[in-house]
């Protein structure tokens, strides 16, 4: 049986999460810059919860292959 997710703010378990979606597009902001390819943005996925309204982005396991090579991103 598969575990149920909760959302880390209110506890309450109406979770959706959206399909991949560019992380920049024409004059919007690059969300996740260095991360993508000469002719396409990197992509992620938006959970966002029904009860308290809690968004959250996470990247692309494609743009994530990147990330340690980037230029753009410094390890903290």
């Amino acid at each position: 049986m598969m575990e149920s997710k909760k959302c880390p703010e209110c506890g309450g378990g109406g979770l959706y999460r959206s399909e991949n979606v560019s992380a920049s597009g024409g004059d919007g902001p690059n969300f996740l810059p260095g991360l993508g390819d000469f002719f396409s943005y990197p992509k992620f996925h938006i959970v966002l919860c029904k009860d308290c309204g809690l968004t959250r982005f996470f990247a692309a396991r494609e743009a994530l292959s990147k990330l340690s090579d980037s230029k753009k991103w410094t390890r903290l």
